[in-house]
């Protein structure tokens, strides 16, 4: 069967195992796939909290230069993510219509679409590192810094962008577990190398900042390395030459059809944060490093939210694949209502502690209380942002990218950046802060909006339950 071919949907009875979303308790897969992804976004977000950590403990200019260097690394990662949702997206939709040869055709294609991607964005990055940083602002004494981390960043970025691979092939057959592996793995691995590599252990004497981007590539190494070997035990087999059998045109225009608009919806979120931060840079270095910092933090407390919103790809797009689409409905339904009552948990304690937290990472008072000050303001959009991600990783399941990238577009162009350069003059860093949470809030009212309106259009079936 070519790619270009549609399956109808089996019936349930004689429905593959691979399309195992379709079948039992919503929830119990929405719990069973976001709860080993939470792990993993857990251990991936806390690279960025250690690296910040002992890059500290450097001096002030290191933490700046890492609160520049932060944005980039997290809007070329987002990309990559992008990548990934594409492969989760037409391997569980093709699992959820029974055609599992296509599957494992436009799995095996996607690996090899998501290292090229990885090598031609990691060879423009190393071009472009200087121009980059000096349109953020970045100011002449840091660009040295900047310059040792990214350059060795920028040439080991293909084997991120392996692993965004291998993770979109686990979790188009809603092995959310498995990702969580390749996530500790890489994660561990830069845990034990950062003290090491940055500081110095053990009679080492340390290499500095560029101690964590060697700590960063040896770990994505070790994640693709275990990503291969747990794919390979799975119902997709890795054989590239099922590349050579596929109808290249269709499977690329599949994949780049969600990877596209996915890639740049999720970096339009790092490519907003890193305007702001070229904004912030005016009022001086304490205020780059206290956002920045609290950047990290904010990473952290969204995880749920982070993990919640991968998963839910693979569960709509099975369930949207089988036709199941009142399971894919109640799918979205609970995971809004956990973003809500998460986000505003959340903001209530990092605002309580805002300082407590900012001590972790540094002891000058002015960078704590531009910390606090971030948090007092912006932790009230967590809930809208985890609708907002969620909302994309819908729509970005069932086809409808540009949707998502549409929303995202809107929320960053016409919301955050216009308050940010409006109201900077007279606000200062609180314009900033501020134009975080209106962005984050009309996310959340525009996404949910359009998924329950793409949704809607779908007749409710007997596999609403």
């Amino acid at each position: 069967m070519s790619d270009s071919e549609t399956s109808p949907a089996a019936p349930e009875a004689d429905r593959p195992t691979n399309a195992k979303l379709t079948r039992g308790s919503i929830i119990g897969h929405l719990v069973g796939q976001t709860l080993p992804a939470i792990v993993g976004v857990a251990a991936t977000m806390s690279i960025g909290l250690v690296d910040a950590y002992f890059i500290g403990q450097l001096g002030e200019d290191a933490l700046a230069a890492i609160s520049f260097i932060f944005p980039i690394s997290v809007a070329l990662t987002s990309l990559g993510v992008g990548v990934m949702v594409g492969i989760n997206s037409v391997v569980s939709r093709a699992l959820g219509e029974g055609d599992d040869a296509r599957a494992a055709r436009r799995a095996n294609f996607g690996l090899v679409f998501a290292v090229g991607s990885g090598i031609v964005m990691g060879l423009a990055l190393f071009a472009l590192n200087d121009p980059l940083f000096r349109l953020m602002n970045a100011p002449d004494n840091l660009l040295p810094l900047i310059r040792t981390y990214m350059q060795p960043f920028a040439l080991g970025f293909p084997l991120i962008l392996a692993i965004m691979g291998f993770n979109g092939v686990l979790r188009g057959q809603g092995e959310a577990r498995k990702t969580s592996y390749v996530s500790l793995v890489y994660a561990a691995t830069n845990w034990v190398l950062d003290p090491l590599l940055i500081t110095g252990a053990f009679g080492f004497e340390g290499l500095g900042i560029v101690g964590a981007a060697y700590a960063t590539i040896i770990g994505w190494g070790c994640g693709a390395v275990m990503a291969l070997f747990l794919v390979r035990d799975t119902r997709i087999p890795i054989d590239l030459t099922l590349v050579g059998k596929s109808h290249l045109r269709d499977c690329a225009t599949a994949i780049a059809k969600v990877a596209g608009p996915a890639a740049f919806s999720n970096a339009i979120n790092p490519i907003g944060l890193s305007i702001l931060t070229a904004l912030i840079a005016t009022a001086g270095q304490d205020a780059v490093a206290g956002f920045g910092a609290a950047g990290r933090l904010q990473s952290f407390a969204v995880v749920p939210l982070l993990a919640l919103s991968g998963a839910i790809g693979s569960i709509v797009g099975q369930n949207w694949g089988a036709r199941e689409y009142g399971r894919a409905r109640k799918a979205a339904i609970y995971a809004g209502a956990f973003c809500i009552a998460w986000g505003l948990g959340m903001a209530i304690i990092l605002t309580a502690a805002g300082e407590t937290f900012a001590q972790l990472f540094t002891d000058k008072p002015a960078v704590i209380e531009e910390f606090a000050l971030y948090l007092e303001i912006a932790a009230w959009g967590y809930a809208g942002f985890g609708i907002l991600i969620v909302a994309n990783g819908i729509l970005n399941a069932i086809d409808r990218a540009s949707f998502a990238l549409a929303q995202s577009l809107a929320r960053v162009f016409l919301v955050m950046l216009p308050i940010a350069w409006l109201l900077q003059d007279s606000w200062g860093s609180s314009a900033i802060y501020t134009a975080e949470l209106g962005a984050n809030i009309l996310g959340a009212l525009t996404g949910s909006a359009l998924v329950w309106w793409v949704l809607a259009r779908k007749a409710p079936d007997s596999g609403a339950r």
